[in-house]
């Protein structure tokens, strides 16, 4: 039975969906069949970084996925706002959309790799200034989608007479996950988003914080996402990315699992909802554990989760 406390911060249950997080491949022919075993296992979506690292561009990458495919969504997650003119993305999106039948997903959060921005020679503005970049980009963005011909001036970008058509097939957008997890970003997508990412922080080599990926650390923010949207909540989808994922067969606990790859910090995370280790039995009870308690529905594998993790998608996608 849930508690006073869950109930305040919880938003409607939702059915379970899996997406796997990948952007590599040696060759479209590979890349393409990555996409097609990843519908066939079973998996609601691909999901593609947006990284200036050894990965695939996520554009041409989506675009791609979803010729390959006839059911799966595919997913930025997230575009990086600042490496794109925000009516250029509209654009692409929304041709992606209309090419796909309806099958985008439109992931944005504010931009945190520094290297990314050096490599771009992009300053790297103080997080206040990228996330205020990022609301004014996102409202615009929603306005080219909606409106025949767009006339804005803002802190950031000024347009005159934007149009962007063909409009996608998604109304009023495609779905609009907003990643992010300081207090001003949940804020905004508390109001905003379609999709939250509860994504932790990451450090300037690009590792999570780990007092960020905390069971109580989550449990705060979703406070937080209570207090600010309160009953647009039962409209939102909670998403949280999977930092790593395996599982166990023999019989080993959770924190021996976690203790083998995090060494030190694995007491402070033994419960975490960034790491799902176990038998299938085991990670099927802390996926229902996490809906039950904390409201999320929607879990971003990695990768390498992709053929382990397909029975327990199988039994738990749409329930």
């Amino acid at each position: 039975m849930q508690s006073s406390s869950d109930a305040r911060i919880l938003p409607s249950i939702r059915p379970f969906r899996f997406a796997i997080t990948a952007s590599r491949a040696a060759s479209g022919a590979e890349w393409r069949a990555k996409a097609r075993r990843i519908e066939e296992l079973g998996y609601d979506t691909l999901l593609l970084t947006d990284h200036l690292t050894q990965q695939l561009a996520p554009i041409p990458a989506m675009a791609a996925a979803l010729e390959a495919t006839t059911r799966l969504r595919v997913g930025s997650y997230v575009f990086a706002n600042d490496y794109r003119d925000p009516v250029m993305l509209a654009k692409e999106v929304a041709t992606l959309d209309v090419l796909s039948g309806g099958r985008v997903e439109f992931g944005i959060g504010a931009g945190w790799s520094q290297r990314d921005y050096e490599m771009l020679g992009l300053p790297y503005d103080a997080p206040a200034t990228r996330v205020s970049r990022m609301i004014e980009a996102v409202k615009l963005i929603d306005r080219l989608f909606a409106e025949d011909s767009v006339d804005a001036s803002g802190a950031y970008y000024t347009v005159h007479g934007a149009r962007v058509l063909p409009k996608p097939i998604q109304k009023p957008r495609p779905p609009l996950m907003i990643g992010g997890g300081g207090p001003r970003m949940l804020r905004f997508a508390a109001t905003h988003a379609d999709i939250i990412a509860l994504n932790p922080r990451f450090n300037a080599d690009g590792h999570p914080v780990v007092a960020d990926l905390t069971t109580g650390a989550t449990e705060r923010k979703l406070a937080r996402l209570r207090t600010e949207a309160g009953a647009r909540l039962a409209q939102v989808e909670l998403n949280i990315f999977i930092v790593d994922a395996g599982v166990v067969d023999e019989p080993r606990s959770l924190f021996d699992a976690m203790a083998t790859r995090l060494k030190g910090a694995a007491t402070q995370l033994v419960d975490s909802p960034f790491f799902l280790y176990g038998s299938i039995a085991d990670l099927k009870r802390q996926i229902q554990s996490r809906r039950e308690h904390l409201g999320i529905t929607y879990f971003g594998l990695p990768e390498k989760a992709l053929e382990p993790f397909a029975p327990l998608v199988r039994e738990l996608r749409g329930t």
